[in-house]
């Protein structure tokens, strides 16, 4: 699916491996608040390798004895993988509790305490990206675009993890608004989310073809830096063009559902495109209750690093990411990686 879309820097001809073991993936969350120490919710940052989010839940929720609905985070991370999250349990009461004996195999509980609010979706700054690429064919042209992509950015796709094995939740989504029913509504929301993220990634990839991505135009809705804040563009100056040059301000596309687009002009145009070439989604994302809202369609990342090593043919990797973004989207226009672990799904070794 991700191999349709186009590429801002041209794609790339420098090939390498991604997760050859756990460890070459790491993830660390980056919370905006730290636990008070007091409140109904026991807050547990945890090192998890080989497990992905919703097992550590079913671990937690087993051990409090409590319903999975009562854990909570503050978003989904790899399974084939090294990652360092918070979970929190609502636990009313003033209870001390002692997790010496939450042990489960690749687990390690680093810190725990009490806040007064609920961990939710999305409460994060951001989180910190420690990637291994080994076997790679060029290191001289991959740093060469490493350069370019930590000076400018990457177009924002929604990575391959939000549409699942081979697409899966795109085909379940058309079989939702065909009139399939999903009882289950976390699965219903994670197929709305897929159609409404293949939406946005089309917006973008219209951009990239008609040389429109990096270009701003009267019409468009911008985003300023670190905020969801939005205004419409109507005149372009030089104070407006510095702001977007600086990362200040940012294009952005419709994240797809009921309500006005706030376009106008050209970029309204291109947008509308949208309810002509996929109907059933549009409709069937406004039929589900979803809003309109804005994304921003550069992704920007920062506190960049690299570390060649050429005699081993491996490059390491540290970044930030705002919450939200995929790694596997910067990863895309750096080179043309073979994930590993795709290895280990086919061959049925989950």
């Amino acid at each position: 699916m991700m191999d349709e879309l186009a590429y801002l820097y041209g794609q790339p001809n420098v090939t390498g491996d991604l997760r050859t073991t756990k460890e070459d993936f790491k993830v660390f969350e980056i919370l905006p608040f730290s636990p008070c120490g007091e409140g109904e919710h026991l807050l547990i940052k945890i090192r998890k390798t080989g497990l992905n989010t919703l097992m550590v839940v079913r671990h937690l929720a087993n051990y409090f004895s409590v319903k999975e609905n009562l854990v909570s985070y503050a978003g989904l991370k790899d399974r084939f993988a090294v990652t360092e999250q918070w979970f929190g349990v609502h636990l009313p009461g003033k209870q001390v509790y002692d997790l010496a004996n939450f042990i489960v195999d690749g687990v390690k509980v680093l810190e725990y305490s009490r806040h007064n609010k609920k961990l939710k979706i999305g409460a994060l700054t951001g989180n910190r990206f420690e990637i291994t690429l080994r076997n790679v064919s060029n290191s001289g042209e991959l740093a060469r675009r490493w350069q370019a992509i930590t000076s400018f950015g990457v177009p924002n796709y929604f990575g391959e993890q939000r549409f699942g094995i081979d697409g899966g939740n795109i085909d379940r989504a058309k079989a939702l608004f065909s009139g399939q029913k999903v009882k289950d509504k976390k699965k219903k929301s994670m197929y709305l989310s897929a159609a409404r993220s293949f939406l946005f990634n089309q917006q973008i990839n219209s951009r990239l073809l008609n040389d429109s991505f990096e270009k701003l135009a009267v019409g468009d809705v911008m985003m300023l830096a670190g905020t969801q804040s939005v205004f419409p563009l109507e005149q372009i100056d030089d104070d407006i063009t510095r702001r977007f040059n600086e990362k200040d301000i940012d294009i952005t596309a419709s994240m797809w559902g009921a309500g006005k687009l706030m376009t106008t002009g050209e970029p309204l145009a291109q947008e509308l495109t949208l309810i002509q070439e996929y109907a059933d989604f549009c409709q069937g994302l406004i039929k589900f209750g979803l809003k309109q809202e804005r994304r921003r369609i550069r992704l920007v990342i920062s506190e960049a690093n690299i570390d060649v090593d050429k005699g081993n043919a491996m490059v390491n990797l540290s970044f930030n990411l705002a919450s939200g973004c995929f790694a596997t989207t910067v990863l895309r226009e750096l080179l043309m990686y073979s994930d590993l672990t795709e290895r280990v799904i086919t061959d049925g070794n989950k």
